[in-house]
């Protein structure tokens, strides 16, 4: 993954920052940096640099490659909002329409380095927890029990939008419906038979790399903006997408020349 040299300088003066805040000294910052180094004979991912006995940690941060700034970053709480725009955006509307999803999503950003697994769950909720704030609307007629799964959340809701499984939309649109239903049904499989929720003995496969959680969690980003963006402009005839951008003044935050792909 290519990143912009200059979203790089601002994220590698906010990942410096926070280190120190957050490890006071410079033997825990070493110790911190050195479990995302990698190296053996054949390889090493960065190298770590020192002044005398203790470590350069700007120069070592400028040898790390993007994508694992990046990683660093969203271990450490640092907001990436030029990384991936529907994160900051998404996270502005829940806050302030989705109090509970809010909750979820804040808790899978902060586990997808530590608990990827973990990460991922919670991701599902968050996306439950949006699809039952919009059938909760007065003029919507589904039937909620609060012990509906995400599949069957999402079959409901796109019922209700006519986008499954029959509709007065183009095949297209139908289409996307069936993929979105299928996004949904694969996280929540993920979440039940690849996380340590309901329980693992050691043959099961648990998913420990971030990459994974990353993943997801953008993905029930984007899901999750076009649900309430539909929601929002057939039902209460509002932008919400605009609106949300603006919120906060997220458009002042966004430079398309820092944008890192």
């Amino acid at each position: 993954m290519e990143v912009s040299p200059k979203y790089l300088m601002k994220l590698i003066g906010c990942i410096e920052q926070k280190i120190w805040e957050e490890f006071k000294s410079y033997k825990n910052a070493e110790n911190y940096i050195e479990k995302w180094h990698d190296a053996n004979i054949n390889y090493e991912n960065f190298v770590i640099y020192y002044k005398g006995s203790d470590i350069n940690l700007n120069k070592t941060l400028h040898n790390i490659e993007g994508e694992t700034l990046i990683k660093i970053a969203v271990d450490l709480g640092i907001e990436t909002p030029d990384f991936i725009v529907s994160i900051p955006v998404i996270k502005n509307v829940l806050k302030n329409k989705y109090q509970a999803a809010y909750a979820l999503f804040e808790k899978a950003l902060k586990q997808t380095g530590d608990s990827p697994d973990l990460a991922i769950a919670l991701a599902n909720s968050t996306l439950e927890g949006i699809i039952k704030g919009i059938l909760q609307n007065d003029n919507i007629a589904a039937n909620l029990d609060k012990n509906d799964t995400l599949y069957k959340l999402t079959q409901d809701v796109l019922k209700e939008f006519s986008m499954f499984p029959r509709g007065d939309v183009p095949d297209e649109i139908r289409n996307i419906g069936s993929s979105l239903l299928n996004i949904s049904q694969n996280i929540e499989k993920m979440r039940s038979n690849n996380t340590g929720v309901h329980g693992k003995i050691e043959s099961d496969y648990v998913i420990n790399d971030p990459l994974y959680a990353f993943f997801v969690i953008n993905s029930i980003s984007t899901i999750g903006l076009f649900l309430i963006g539909y929601y929002e402009k057939s039902y209460n005839d509002s932008d919400v997408y605009g609106e949300m951008i603006l919120e906060e003044g997220i458009e002042q935050e966004i430079n398309i020349e820092d944008i890192p792909f």
